[in-house]
């Protein structure tokens, strides 16, 4: 297996929250993929972690063997010396932050630490904060005044005491909190568990976390400086998402557009061209939003229901399963796609509610049926409640592409090249980088190509043209037109 796919699996066996390792910048420092766990230490691994599941079921867990445990995997997993491990008093008192409005002190269990011998000897490079085994790490920590989740107390402490690495663990659950000054917090959680069934995700552990990594690895390759490299990668990632997102809308336009020509212009009667831009938005968006939720296992994803009729993660896979198998062409032919579509964000918005299926109804306005009837194909001013739906004719090649735009990145290295297609991970988006894309998409609008709407193509274009026509552009394109100088 090429180490890209191995980078892009273990990738997906974990918990991102926020930013993280980007593709380029693992297949940049690790080329021949991460170093084998020998099998004695693996095996020692497990008959460690064992003992220590058994003694965290009994009804009085002791807390040694807890410490035991931590103190296994930082000490023979990581290979972590005590000469780099303060504690207690060693711990340096820069460490200790006072979180006045909630009068709590912050401090760290322990601390890795530059060795003696080097010019910035005792400095701080990953804060370790150890909880017991029933404390999940994103719920609030019990009897603390301050009502925060281990997680959040130590993005805190990190940012307070100006280190940028942090490690949380109950001993199951192992986060590595990455709080870069001024920019967006990660979080990423590796099981312990998962070790002995993924040992792929422990070999990525160690090599990222081990000892290694921070006093042995090239000033460009420690885990700070690769995280670094990553959020600039990141930043490219999200300026072509939103062209990808841009050309899908302009897709989704064109084929709506396409379809009210061939019923003589009725489907569409009295939607101005701005709205019609800002429902293909809406729809992009909820994409956005579907992906996001089903990565981050807000949704219903895994349930066999939800991922045969309504999971978009699985319908693309099915789509381009067909694609591949029989061509796109045929795909043409086939409009259940979209259908499937409008059911999902029925569902998201009034939920589900049968015996073998509950989602909870969402509401809000990004997911509101009657916000855009058309695209179900009624009337303005009808309810989804009420009035049958005859959704517009989108071809499932339409959809498939829409679907694409949203996952498949195509990047070139450096901005020049053949273009490298990477699958996107919405676990590593974002709030702010989600949100850079849709504004992005604010500034164009839905026009008509000729002043006669009977005959028009749609075309995007400025917002500050909204109602202005492009007089001369060839009927059936679709042009793209930024902001202005």
């Amino acid at each position: 297996m090429a180490p890209s796919r191995h980078h892009a699996e273990w990738l997906s066996l974990i918990d991102i929250s926020g930013p993280f390792l980007s593709l380029p910048v693992l297949q940049r420092v690790f080329p021949q993929n991460f170093d084998a766990h020998d099998p004695e230490s693996a095996a020692s691994l497990r008959m460690a972690y064992e003992e220590w599941a058994d003694e965290m079921a009994t009804r009085r867990p002791d807390p040694a063997i807890h410490t035991a445990w931590v103190r296994f995997v930082l000490g023979r997993t990581l290979e972590l010396s005590d000469e780099v491990i303060a504690e207690g008093s060693g711990l340096p008192p820069a460490l200790s932050v006072t979180v006045a409005e909630h009068g709590e002190t912050l401090r760290p269990t322990l601390a890795i630490v530059n060795p003696t011998g080097v010019p910035d000897a005792g400095t701080p490079r990953l804060l370790v904060q150890v909880y017991a085994a029933d404390q999940e790490l994103e719920k609030t920590v019990t009897g603390k005044r301050w009502a925060a989740s281990p997680a959040t107390r130590m993005a805190e402490l990190l940012r307070d005491a100006e280190v940028r690495l942090g490690l949380v663990t109950n001993g199951e659950r192992w986060m590595l909190v990455d709080a870069p000054r001024g920019e967006t917090t990660g979080f990423v959680s590796w099981y312990a568990q998962l070790w002995l069934e993924e040992p792929l995700t422990l070999r990525a552990f160690r090599s990222l976390l081990g000892t290694h990594r921070f006093f042995g690895a090239g000033a460009t390759d420690t885990l700070e400086e690769m995280l670094a490299d990553s959020a600039t990668d990141q930043a490219d990632v999200t300026t072509q998402l939103g062209r990808q997102v841009r050309r899908a809308i302009e897709i989704l336009v064109q084929s709506i557009d396409r379809a009210d020509r061939d019923r003589g212009r009725t489907l569409l009667e009295g939607v101005p061209e701005e709205e019609l831009y800002e429902a293909a938005v809406t729809v992009m968006m909820r994409l956005v939003f579907l992906f996001y939720a089903e990565e981050n296992k807000l949704l219903l994803l895994g349930d066999p229901l939800y991922d045969q009729h309504y999971a978009v993660s699985t319908l693309r896979q099915h789509l381009r399963e067909t694609a591949d198998q029989v061509g796109e062409e045929t795909l043409e032919r086939r409009r259940d796609a979209w259908n499937r579509l409008l059911a999902t964000f029925r569902a998201v918005h009034g939920g589900i509610d049968h015996e073998r299926l509950r989602l909870i109804a969402y509401g809000g306005s990004l997911f509101d049926p009657d916000r855009f009837p058309f695209l179900e194909g009624r009337p303005l001013g009808t309810s989804w409640r009420d009035t049958v739906a005859e959704p517009l004719p989108i071809n499932n090649r339409t959809v498939l592409h829409l679907l694409d735009a949203l996952q498949v990145l195509q990047l070139r290295s450096g901005g020049r090249g053949p273009a490298e297609a990477r699958r996107l991970s919405f676990r590593a988006l974002d709030v702010e980088q989600i949100g850079h894309v849709y504004e992005s998409l604010l500034d164009h609008t839905a026009k008509a190509s000729i002043a006669e709407r009977s005959s028009a193509s749609i075309t995007t274009g400025e917002s500050r043209n909204i109602g202005h026509l492009v007089p001369g552009t060839p009927k059936g394109t679709c042009q793209c037109y930024g902001p202005g100088p």
